[in-house]
């Protein structure tokens, strides 16, 4: 039986003993609130899921993100995550773990999506603190009886980009690059393997075989691809073959990189929008061309689902058929 003693003029004591657990206590403004705390806590060492919440109690979600932008975060490829952990921060950094709730996280979800963001974007965000608590409860000693972000329901996946090359867009695009041969070369070899920009930019000499007509990826600073494979090995197109042939040509670079003008993803992208600019190409972004290269692999009618899969890097046919975009008058021809 939980012992309830008064402590001062303003405040009430619980206390539970039980064998086989540690002494607990906690002190409350109301006897009512006190008596109410100790029956939780006695009926759920009686039900056998109890856990000690005092570690958790002190613990903020801000504790949990700063400590996972500096064991977790440097082992991530990409940037995306920079902004969401400073939005999950701001918005409930300053909860303890053992109060966050479902009803928390519900409104944080109904915040965001009225503020105009999408459900791509919360859902990742959501998803992203559901990874954290997981792993405060699995690896970093502060368990919990479960994970609130687990009773919430995700927003529905938006709509799958559908935007293609139209017409002669893909030549304007070449014929704007004109004398920057890197980037010409980047476009066709990106067309033809269906690579994303920061496999590419990170693919090393080493990496290509122009004799056997293949190129292996391995993701951005060769941490392994997006799905976690160490290395996705893509066949070389006539097309992109020529386009690395000329490349091969130009002036190596220090490090071994193929598309060695640009560092990354950000400094390749002001080159991009210029180069959309002087082509008169408007809505397309680069990974669009991604798109583009897996519709085509089904298109020519050589691979079959699996193959493009092994290609492209895709892990389940789900993800593959929202890069998949066929032309019917594409499809006609194979008919006819």
């Amino acid at each position: 039986m939980a012992t309830i003693r008064k402590r001062g003029e303003l405040q009430w004591q619980a206390i539970v003993k039980r064998k086989g657990h540690p002494l607990q206590s906690k002190t409350w403004n109301t006897r009512k609130e006190a008596e109410a705390w100790a029956r939780r806590v006695e009926s759920e060492m009686d039900r056998g899921v109890f856990v000690s919440r005092g570690e958790t109690e002190r613990t903020t979600i801000a504790d949990l993100i700063e400590r996972y932008r500096e064991d977790e975060l440097p082992k991530k490829r990409g940037k995306g995550f920079g902004p969401a952990l400073k939005t999950l921060e701001s918005e409930l950094g300053a909860y303890s773990l053992a109060a966050l709730s479902s009803k928390i996280v519900t409104d944080y979800r109904k915040k965001r999506l009225t503020a105009g963001l999408s459900g791509d974007t919360v859902r990742k965000e959501i998803n992203l603190l559901s990874r954290i608590i997981d792993l405060a409860g699995k690896e970093w000693g502060l368990p919990l009886p479960a994970n609130p972000c687990a009773m919430v329901a995700r927003p529905a996946p938006g709509k799958a980009r559908e935007r293609r090359l139209e017409g002669d867009e893909l030549g304007r695009l070449l014929a704007a690059a004109g004398e920057e041969k890197h980037l010409g070369a980047l476009i066709v070899v990106a067309v033809e393997t269906a690579a994303r920009l920061g496999e590419l930019l990170s693919v090393t000499w080493t990496d290509v075989d122009l004799q056997k007509r293949v190129m292996v990826l391995r993701g951005i600073d060769g941490r392994g691809t997006k799905n976690a494979d160490a290395f996705r090995a893509v066949p070389l197109s006539t097309e992109a073959l020529r386009a690395l042939k000329e490349v091969k040509n130009l002036p190596a670079s220090i490090d071994g990189r193929v598309f060695y003008w640009w560092k990354a993803s950000d400094s390749f992208n002001k080159t991009w929008r210029r180069a959309r600019a002087r082509a008169g190409v408007e809505g397309l972004r680069f990974h669009d061309l991604r798109h583009e290269a897996t519709s085509r692999l089904f298109e020519k009618g050589v691979f079959d689902s699996m193959e493009v899969a092994s290609i492209t890097g895709h892990k389940t046919l789900q993800m593959l058929k929202r890069y998949t975009h066929l032309r019917a008058e594409d499809l006609a021809k194979r008919l006819a």
